[in-house]
């Protein structure tokens, strides 16, 4: 059912985080140093694995992926965060929030998939490590990366033409500080069930597959870990996992409670506040989750440390 005037919206309107006046400072320079460390992180991690030849492995070069795709990622919706803390009107037009939302989107999943395979990463290590060069040689890592993008490009391109075919009347504040799917949803004036079924449908289908495969993948890497022998040989298998294993708790939690869910379930607040979560301190954990618990990525931040000490 239609509502107000049906004029074609041009731009729309962030409400953000304007219902705190007072405190729209702090939140620029909060974000702000957020938004640092997830660019010295993921571009710290990303250099490391690039310049150490030990690293040159199947699993650190989808890590490396990762850290690129989260940069991109938080690169897409901070930035314009920023400056729309210092602005009064916090205003983007139709076709930049179509296009934001398409690689929202396609970036947040690609996350997602690159969980997934990395997961399938662990699971022929450990499972099957006679075999693991031969499936995990670069070509097959090339075209999991490949046909990864092209999925989640073909499901980021369906969900933002669906988007821009709705009508949006005179409806032009948005109760979020980027162009996402719900509060767009929320916003149309036209009639939204297509877009709210491929929404859950499509959507469940694109998140739960990657999910499924980690899932599947620490079950049988589970069943293979107890049957070792040696504590210091089960204490060295869970460990090339855990870092990993904790991305993929801390990325899934946020995602599917937004998104596998009704839109009469839609809270702008608590939405804003889970979405803070996932475009910015998820990006910003990553890497420290990756560093911390693996001896080989600490290792080459140390030879990368002592490389640019001896040029000073």
């Amino acid at each position: 059912m239609e509502r107000g005037n049906t004029s074609v919206v041009k731009e729309f309107i962030f409400l953000g985080f304007s219902s705190y006046p007072d405190q729209q400072l702090i939140l620029f320079f909060v974000f702000l140093v957020v938004y640092i460390l997830i660019l010295i992180g993921n571009l710290t991690i990303f250099i490391v694995i690039v310049t150490d030849s030990r690293l040159h492995t199947p699993m650190y070069f989808f890590l490396s992926i990762l850290a690129l795709v989260d940069i991109c990622f938080t690169s897409l919706i901070v930035p314009k965060l920023l400056v729309d803390l210092w602005s009064v009107t916090k205003a983007i037009s139709f076709p930049l929030c179509i296009t934001q939302l398409h690689f929202f989107i396609a970036f947040t999943n690609m996350d997602s998939f690159l969980l997934g395979i990395m997961g399938f990463d662990r699971f022929m290590a450990i499972c099957h490590p006679l075999h693991y060069p031969r499936v995990m040689r670069k070509t097959v890592c090339m075209a999991l990366l490949l046909c990864a993008w092209v999925i989640v490009s073909l499901h980021a391109l369906v969900h933002s033409v669906l988007a821009s075919k709705l009508l949006y009347c005179d409806a032009k504040e948005m109760h979020h500080y980027f162009c996402d799917l719900p509060p767009l949803l929320k916003l149309s004036c036209s009639d939204t069930s297509i877009n709210e079924l491929v929404l859950f449908t499509e959507t469940t289908v694109i998140l739960l597959t990657p999910l499924l495969c980690n899932l599947i993948s620490y079950v049988l890497i589970a069943v293979v870990i107890v049957k070792i022998k040696s504590s210091d040989g089960r204490k060295k298998a869970f460990s090339t996992c855990f870092s990993h294993l904790t991305c993929v708790v801390l990325n899934y939690g946020p995602v599917l409670f937004t998104y596998i869910r009704p839109s009469s379930a839609y809270s702008p607040e608590k939405d804003m506040g889970i979405s803070v979560i996932y475009t910015m301190v998820i990006p910003m954990l990553n890497p420290f989750v990756y560093s911390v618990r693996n001896n080989d990525v600490k290792e080459a931040l140390r030879k990368l440390g002592k490389g640019f000490q001896g040029q000073q």
